[in-house]
């Protein structure tokens, strides 16, 4: 033998190695860069669902506690520890934005997994559209990680939008942070 350590992943290892990494916060995924070890039968749904083998992973905790070993790569992700990183498939983005607040300085966040972020340069909005022209919007997380605004908070942020130039066209969206974040074209609102 070469002394190497051979890891094998499972949902029970990362989580413990979640729960040591995560005692004074996030963990500081983005420093690792450990070996790949393969992919895991993990999934998250566009709704927030996280699946392991299939079945949802109904206890809140232990999703809260995977959430904080996500990292995206491109347009893979991976739970990692220092010592493994492992595939998952994620269906459109890792979090939802299932509310948010209107501040002094801004619109703060809240996701599923109990994260929150003030939309701003930091953590930009931006929306996306669908060939049938179905808008997508998100907000920037953590590290490279965002959330779906889910519909209801879309509409609650259209309620607060108001038109403006931006890059010398008008456009209609949403100011938070002292930042400006477009949703539509003024020109294409009905």
């Amino acid at each position: 033998m070469s002394g190497q350590n051979i890891v094998t992943p499972s949902a029970e290892s990362l989580a413990a190695s979640a729960t040591a990494a995560s005692k004074k916060g996030l963990p500081p995924v983005h420093l690792w860069d450990p070996p790949f070890c393969g992919d895991l039968d993990m999934q998250i749904k566009r709704d927030g669902t996280w699946f392991y083998q299939g079945t949802p992973i109904g206890r809140a905790g232990l999703v809260r506690l995977f959430s904080t070993i996500l990292k995206r790569e491109g347009d893979d992700y991976f739970l990692v520890t220092p010592v493994e990183k492992v595939g998952i498939t994620v269906e459109d983005a890792p979090f939802v934005a299932i509310d948010f607040e209107a501040t002094n300085d801004g619109l703060l966040f809240t996701t599923n997994v109990g994260d929150t972020a003030l939309a701003g340069p930091q953590h930009p909005i931006r929306v996306s559209y669908a060939a049938d022209g179905e808008p997508s919007p998100y907000v920037l997380i953590r590290s490279n990680l965002e959330a779906l605004i889910d519909r209801k908070s879309f509409y609650r942020l259209v309620d607060l939008g108001e038109t403006r130039l931006h890059n010398e066209e008008e456009w209609f969206g949403v100011t938070s942070g002292n930042s400006f974040f477009p949703i539509i074209r003024a020109s294409d609102l009905l």
